[in-house]
Order: C-alpha cells, then sequence, then structure tokens
C-alpha cells in the first residue's frame, strides 16, 4: 500500500473547499483527485479529524488465537504438510487457506518441509 497524503496537504485541502471553492476546482488546485477531496471532507465531517486511518490488518490474522496448538501438533508430528494442517484446522472449525498456516509457521519460526535422514 501507499504512503497517505501528509496531514498539511489534507488540511489546506479542506480549507480551499470551506473557502467556497469546488471540490473539482480543489482538486486541479491541488493536484489530487476529486474523489480524495470527497474523502478529506466526509472525513473531516464525521470525525472532526484529518488523520490517516491504519492501513492493514492488525492482530496478526484468524491463526493468532491457535498458534499454541499449531505448535504443539507440530512437536508431535513434525512431517505434517500445509494441507494436512489445514483440514484438521478445518475439523475445529476454522477455515484457513494453506498460504495463511505457511506464513503462521514462518512467524513462529517452524518448517514444514520434511527433512531427510540424518539432518
Amino acid at each position: 500500500m501507499g504512503k497517505p497524503h501528509p496531514i498539511e496537504l489534507r488540511e489546506r485541502v479542506v480549507a480551499f473547499v470551506e473557502e467556497g471553492h469546488s471540490h473539482r476546482t480543489s482538486a486541479a488546485h491541488f493536484r489530487v483527485s476529486p474523489r480524495f477531496v470527497n474523502n478529506m471532507v466526509i472525513l473531516k465531517r464525521q470525525t472532526g479529524s484529518l488523520a490517516a486511518k491504519p492501513q492493514g490488518r492488525r492482530g496478526g490474522g484468524k491463526l493468532c488465537d491457535h498458534a499454541d496448538w499449531v505448535r504443539l501438533r507440530m512437536a508431535q508430528d513434525g512431517d505434517l504438510t500445509l494441507d494436512a494442517l489445514c483440514f484438521e484446522l478445518a475439523g475445529q472449525g476454522i477455515d484457513v487457506h494453506r498460504s495463511s498456516v505457511s506464513r503462521l509457521l514462518r512467524r513462529l519460526g517452524l518448517s514444514h518441509k520434511k527433512k531427510p535422514d540424518g539432518q
């Protein structure tokens, strides 16, 4: 995701609109899209602030609460595949894609890959 526009620009755009200029005129003057001007005016009206909203998902996803179970399950059987873990999680009522399980294993520092004997 891109960076949000600076708060100074947001304030100047809204002030320009509040002076009586149209949204399209404001957009052309500050070289931003009319949609941006509309969003800033709506944001100012609803919240009273022009601060950017946080981007991305917070909290680590739907598997965050089940990390201990996955760690325990991998300790019991280190040869589990991603599909097998997905199937076992589905048995507990958690429907996730194998890429989500892979990212969780990477965050936990675990590997789902089978290792040759002696390593």
